[in-house]
């Protein structure tokens, strides 16, 4: 194992142990290398490495933190790898997103209080009648975004949150070139909205699988 691999994963079992909670301060930079063993330059770059996908936060002038290791931050990375995707993997984050989304709409239909339904009706009214394609898009986006987080499983809703990037301009296209596509996609989140309101999470699955398997499908011939 490098020495920085090391010097990582000494920290991070200072974490998982509970021996460093989330909030606290990493003790003295000379201090902490010398009870871990480490060189204060291995130390520096684990450091470095745990900063970037945000387990620590170093804050200048004032010392190292556990962050809130909360999902949302911890899953971050992952976005940022996401941004790399080539064109050829989009129908793969759609597979992925045919099989997360219906859950979280599952869920939503349980989990989501009345005022959070009637914001996201307020979602869908706020849509032009006659809307463009960006319009639709960045309705759709706010629209999966509140049902992602209405599910009440933060994990869940950050990997969603994490997929929607590279299956944007998918959703464009299709807006763009097949016809009915702006009629099709209001009347499943109509549905969808409907089954959630309902209480009735089989329904919500059900439209949540038509309307994501509708973009998918759409690529498969298209490409």
């Amino acid at each position: 194992m490098a020495v920085t691999d090391a010097a990582i994963d000494k920290i991070k079992q200072m974490i998982t142990s509970g021996e460093l909670a989330p909030g606290d301060r990493l003790p003295k930079e000379a201090d902490l290398a010398e009870r871990l063993g480490l060189s204060r330059n291995s130390l520096r770059e684990a450091v470095r490495a745990l900063a970037l996908i945000n387990v620590l936060d170093v804050r200048q002038g004032d010392g190292t933190y556990v962050t809130s290791l909360q999902p949302h931050l911890l899953l971050e990375a992952m976005s940022f790898v996401v941004d790399f995707h080539r064109d050829d993997t989009v129908l793969q984050f759609l597979e992925v997103r045919r099989v997360l989304e219906p859950a979280a709409t599952a869920m939503a239909a349980l989990n989501m209080s009345d005022e959070d339904v009637k914001e996201l009706r307020a979602i869908l009214d706020a849509l032009p009648g006659d809307p463009s394609v960006e319009e639709l898009v960045a309705n759709d986006l706010r629209f999966h975004q509140h049902i992602a987080a209405g599910s009440g499983n933060p994990v869940l809703c950050s990997l969603i949150d994490s997929l929607s990037g590279p299956t944007t301009r998918a959703r464009v296209w299709r807006g763009l070139t097949q016809e009915g596509a702006l009629d099709d996609t209001r009347e499943q989140h109509v549905m969808i909205c409907e089954a959630i309101a309902a209480r009735r999470p089989e329904v919500a699955r059900a439209w949540a699988t038509v309307h994501v398997a509708g973009v998918e499908e759409w690529l498969r011939r298209t490409l």
